[in-house]
């Protein structure tokens, strides 16, 4: 190739020619995933792939990814106060954020579930959110609070009378008005204060009740995120001790309520989600459920929370490795593609492995919870184990498999137009959110304690893999000594909630998945046949086999 020129430029410089670079990875159906779509059939969604491809189709179109990029890197902002001075409290955002939000709550990935009466809603809801977490995960957090807040709403049927059917709405619309005049609503949360933190108990914002049946509340929250949703359900020490109440942020008869935002967070990551502080001085509340069980009231939303931290981050280490296999596939080194150099098949197969195992748990999880609704006892049992053990492991493997896959690309992905220095900014936020590794590990602790038959569910559903794989069996006999709780069983915690996480997807995948896949995870999960970091797993792994399942 020569350089050319003409009367008035210099030639044009061949350096410049772009090769062996992996083009954008847009224009696809990010729900043409067999491990996605096999969970979601098995977990009795069948009847939504339809919509879950249509979906799939949005979330890998460029002007979808472009939005996501747009709505982190012009965040949002607070407006405290208008020109003329008045106290407003308005975050404000741009429209990028706004068209992610309204697709996503159009697809029913709000409330919408509580209001579908079939079998695997909440599967089907549950896929969806992993589809929209791989394009953007800020935005999921006032549509993660407005799916949870209804269960605790509950606990006051006249309130859920009035504000439930438009929690379960479709139809997005920012702004704040009076609830009851608008087509859809989102809600939000406020337990955590500066001297308390987890420990809720310990919160300082008071409620005094008034004769007409309101609460006035005093206070100060520490981390409220998405201070723009039109309701809150918050924490606040009553008379009868701590009690949970619905904040609006417009009142029933359009006078602001006061909902003084005092600053947003300034965030390692979930840059297009505002987070903030909120003031409360004679905030106008409704109890809900019954005075002095405040916290039994709201870990109905929070169960629900943490069962889509499992989810979103499942789905992030999904996004990951699809953004490292894409890379593999398109980039040679050394005269081949680096999807057939030994080493790069082997940490891929290895990220395929953890995503695998965490996508299957996550979506079993979603399927324990459509079926709790529905009347299973079992399914509701197991399903309070099983979520603090997930909750524990799949968000504490998240920021090291999307660091290892953020490696995949080299410098390409540390720059940020790839996307992935974004993934691993995110990846840290859902082993925090709604109690981070301690509290996780020692909620599974309260449930072996307080929930017997939630260890009972646990055991059945392991169980049902036995005698498939000695590696598989020997672990589990080991993990059923871990599980008898000693006077050390506080400082063992975080090793059992490792354990009984491993075992409980090494029961998942010898059930549901290929051999080569099965196979691989119990020898290196199990029976301990690998390094410490990625990418080292035993020579005989049937690589091939565990490929396979790679995102498209």
């Amino acid at each position: 190739m020569t350089a050319t020129t003409t009367a008035h430029s210099r030639p044009t410089a061949v350096t410049h020619e772009v090769t062996n670079q992996a083009p954008p990875l847009t224009g696809h159906d990010a729900a043409a995933d067999p491990v996605l779509l096999e969970g979601v059939n098995r977990e009795g969604a069948s009847w939504h792939l339809d919509d879950l491809h249509r979906f799939g189709r949005y979330v890998g179109s460029a002007e979808a990814q472009t939005w996501a990029d747009q709505a982190n890197r012009h965040e949002p902002e607070l407006r405290t106060h208008d020109r003329y001075g008045h106290r407003v409290d308005e975050v404000e955002f741009h429209p990028a954020y706004h068209a992610l939000m309204d697709a996503s709550v159009s697809a029913g990935l709000a409330g919408a579930a509580w209001a579908d009466e079939r079998s695997g809603a909440h599967v089907a809801r549950a896929a969806g959110f992993m589809l929209a977490t791989t394009l953007e995960a800020g935005h999921l957090c006032p549509v993660s609070m407005t799916y949870a807040v209804v269960p605790a709403l509950r606990h006051s049927p006249e309130l859920a009378k009035v504000y439930e059917p438009l929690l379960t709405s479709r139809v997005y619309e920012p702004g704040l008005r009076t609830p009851a005049d608008k087509p859809g609503l989102l809600a939000g949360m406020g337990m955590t204060e500066k001297q308390g933190g987890s420990d809720v108990r310990a919160n300082t914002t008071t409620a005094t009740e008034r004769s007409d049946g309101t609460w006035r509340l005093r206070g100060h929250k520490w981390f409220t995120s998405a201070p723009m949703n039109d309701l809150f359900l918050v924490l606040a020490q009553a008379p009868g001790g701590l009690s949970c109440f619905l904040v609006p942020r417009v009142l029933p008869d359009g006078r602001r309520n006061t909902f003084r935002v005092q600053r947003l967070k300034d965030k390692l990551g979930n840059r297009s989600n505002a987070s903030s502080e909120p003031e409360f001085d004679d905030t106008v509340a409704w109890l809900v459920g019954t005075e002095g069980k405040g916290v039994r009231t709201i870990i109905e939303m929070v169960t629900m929370t943490r069962l889509d931290c499992v989810l979103g981050s499942a789905a992030g280490t999904r996004a990951a490795l699809a953004q490292a296999a894409h890379h593999a596939r398109h980039r040679s080194a050394f005269g081949a593609k680096l999807i057939d150099q030994p080493l790069m098949r082997n940490v891929l197969a290895d990220l395929a492995l953890e995503s695998e195992a965490a996508t299957t748990l996550a979506l079993r999880l979603a399927g324990a919870a459509d079926r709790a609704q529905r009347g299973d006892a079992g399914e509701r049992a197991f399903l309070r184990l099983a979520t603090a053990v997930g909750k524990y492991w799949v968000c504490k493997r998240q920021p090291a498999a999307v660091a290892e896959a953020l490696e995949c690309l080299g410098g390409n992905g540390y720059d940020e137009a790839s996307g992935m220095p974004r993934l691993y900014r995110e990846a840290p936020l859902n082993s925090i959110w709604e109690g981070s590794g301690n509290v996780s590990a020692l909620d599974m602790l309260r449930a072996l304690t307080r929930e017997p038959d939630s260890l009972e569910a646990f055991r059945a559903e392991i169980e049902a893999a036995t005698g498939a794989d000695p590696r598989f069996d020997a672990a589990w006999g080991e993990l059923k000594g871990e599980l008898v709780l000693t006077e050390d069983a506080p400082l063992r915690a975080r090793r059992v909630a490792e354990r009984a996480a491993l075992v409980l997807q090494a029961s998942l995948l010898v059930r549901h998945a290929p051999p080569a896949v099965a196979d691989a995870f119990c020898a290196s999960r199990l029976a301990g046949d690998r390094g410490l970091a990625f990418g080292t797993l035993p020579s005989g792994t049937d690589f091939a086999g565990v490929l396979e399942r790679l995102p498209a």
